[in-house]
């Protein structure tokens, strides 16, 4: 009985990690994309100092460095432009 819950455990573990390592993907067609400059816009509101914009997976990804001096890696949906994923070093 114990095996059966560790192995259904440990089954269960190794799903959920794999759902919640996998990457956003943005699906909007690029004529509903909005432009860079209207990112570029929404990241300075949040203090950020932009150093790079690239697409990556469909989605916009942006590189920056927050008010405190760390650097952030954030993706952000093209059409809407909402974060999606945000990292930043410690």
């Amino acid at each position: 009985m114990k095996r059966i819950l560790g192995a259904t455990a440990l089954a269960a573990t190794a799903l959920w990690g794999g759902m919640a390592a996998a990457s956003p993907r943005c699906t909007a067609p690029m004529a509903e994309w909005q432009p860079r400059e209207a990112l570029v816009e929404r990241v300075r509101a949040r203090g950020w100092q932009v150093t790079r914009i690239r697409t990556d997976d469909g989605c916009y990804k942006v590189y920056a460095v927050t008010a405190e001096g760390r650097r952030v890696k954030a993706k952000f949906d093209p059409a809407t432009l909402d974060m999606l994923r945000e990292e930043t070093d410690r």
